[in-house]
């Protein structure tokens, strides 16, 4: 199961092929936007909101934020409980980052989250808060970022170091794929994985999970001093923001929640409708593709999706070597054409990335791959690959059917015949060292103030018929409709839907439901 990418990620992607930035130079400093020269000075926060707060809560909910400068922003720290259901039981840490409201008179905070799981908030914020909201948001609303439990800069899951990391996510097993030494060699990667999570992130697996996180989410709205929660959450975010409301109804401000994952479908279908959705992204990439002078294919879609599964098929027998020692084969090939697929801007990268890999040169393949893994110059920049690992793990119930297991494999295999091949694998969390705690099913959030949820047409990461669904679901659910390509659709210039979305958060009004920006 693929992680729905944060949109820093695909931005980076992105800020390449614009020219910003050579693919052989550090991306850090050149792709963001430009930070303005002064920013609205701080100005004390509001008392704590603990209105209805249990006693046993109330040290946690009535702390004071002690909010420093880091660079045009103000960081701070966040005490929260390990165990939300035992708040005796340990404490962590959330790091939080806002930048005030450019107008100089807040009409109070937005909280953000990129997605993942396992993306961070505080570096969005920071080094790309033009991509994270657009302008009209950041002149009225404090702007929050703020990374989950276990992630980044907050109390964080800890497993492998860099070396350890690259052997497991680019090493080639041994044997064939798909044979028993193939499944064996992965199993025992995967345990060894997990091991060295148990044994380096001091306890906090077991509370590592979506329901944990919205709780902590609550938290930071009261000290924040807001009675309620203003929020607009990406991808992964979309489902931390519906478990907000189903905890909260009553404390749901105005919620916007893009790029929508259905929280009532099982990790075995996630898994099924991603590559489904993959390979739809990858036809729409094909069908330009073949339009440019510069595409390494030729023929009709069809043509050139056969031809680019011969290229997957050939790096799965004869793996290309990378400059740094690192083996380019089919894995490793698909995660960097993944990776390309999360914006259309994107694409002539890809292009390029396809290219050199018919002439025997892995590395702009690999710069997309690691792009993929925000890994740069052989160091991983962020823990987001464990905690999307450990999110999952607790959040998703184990898959033990065999028959659901041949289903999926089979639509897989039928509808998406170009990923198919390099999709399947053991189960990661089946070693996971905690049994899940998290259920699968529909949010209705009956109560909450209306919910706007955005769905992309054509988004491969969260296929559209999640933002569908999710809109059912939920009793207030409003959905905004984006025609076109990519992941999430707020900010992707597209003016029908930012303007719908910066009249609702801004003044409240509500979208038509089913809003249909062409």
């Amino acid at each position: 199961m693929l992680r729905p990418n944060s949109p820093r990620r695909a931005r980076r992607i992105i800020a390449i092929v614009a020219g910003l930035a050579a693919a052989s130079v550090a991306l850090s400093g050149c792709l963001y936007s430009i930070i303005p020269e002064s920013k609205p000075s701080s100005s004390s926060s509001l008392a704590p909101d603990t209105d209805g707060i249990a006693e046993d809560l109330l040290p946690f909910y009535e702390q004071t934020l002690s909010w420093t400068d880091c660079g045009a922003f103000e960081c701070t720290m966040l005490t929260a409980p390990l165990d939300w259901s035992d708040p005796s039981a340990g404490q962590i840490e959330l790091s939080v980052i806002r930048q005030r409201a450019e107008s100089g008179s807040a009409i109070g905070s937005l909280l953000t989250n990129p997605g993942g799981p396992g993306a961070g908030g505080v570096s969005l914020i920071r080094d790309s808060v033009d991509f994270a909201v657009g302008s009209a948001l950041q002149q009225q609303f404090d702007v929050i970022g703020f990374d989950p439990r276990g992630v980044g800069e907050s109390t964080a899951v800890t497993c492998f170091d860099d070396a350890a990391m690259d052997s497991y996510l680019f090493d080639i097993p041994t044997d064939p794929r798909g044979s028993d030494g193939w499944t064996a060699q992965r199993q025992q990667w995967n345990q060894q994985f997990s091991d060295a999570c148990e044994a380096n992130s001091d306890g906090i697996l077991p509370f590592i999970t979506t329901e944990n996180a919205a709780r902590d989410m609550d938290l930071m709205r009261a000290v924040l001093g807001d009675k309620q929660l203003n929020y607009l959450g990406y991808s992964y975010g979309t489902f931390l923001g519906a478990t907000y409301a189903q905890l909260y109804p009553e404390r749901v401000g105005r919620l916007v929640l893009d790029g929508a994952i259905d929280p009532a479908v099982s990790g075995v279908d996630v898994s099924t409708i991603q590559a489904i959705g993959f390979e739809s992204a990858l036809r729409a990439y094909m069908a330009d593709c073949l339009t440019q002078s510069d595409c390494p294919f030729s023929g009709t879609v069809d043509e050139g999706m056969a031809d680019l599964g011969t290229m997957l098929a050939s790096v799965e027998r004869s793996p290309l070597p990378a400059a740094d020692g690192r083996l380019l084969g089919a894995d490793s090939l698909l995660t960097g054409i993944i990776a390309a697929l999360y914006a259309q801007e994107s694409w002539p990268y890809l292009s390029a990335a396809l290219t050199d890999v018919l002439q025997g040169n892995p590395e702009i393949a690999f710069q997309l791959a690691d792009f993929y893994y925000n890994r740069e110059g052989g160091t991983y920049l962020d823990n987001s690959t464990e905690a999307f690992r450990a999110y999952n793990c607790m959040d998703y119930p184990l898959e033990t059917s065999d028959e659901a297991k041949a289903a999926s494999d089979a639509r897989i295999a039928a509808e998406a015949p170009t990923v198919a091949p390099y999709w399947s694998g053991p189960d990661p969390c089946e070693s996971w060292p905690h049994p899940p705690t998290g259920t699968r099913g529909a949010i209705s959030a009956e109560g909450a103030a209306p919910i706007v949820v955005i769905g992309t047409t054509n988004d491969p990461a969260t296929p559209y018929e999640w933002a569908v669904s999710l809109a059912d679901q939920l009793s207030s659910g409003v959905l905004i409709t984006r025609v076109g390509e990519g992941h999430t659709g707020y900010n992707k210039g597209n003016a029908c839907v930012d303007a719908a979305v910066e009249a609702y958060l801004l003044q409240g009004t509500v979208p038509e439901d089913g809003l249909r920006c062409e």
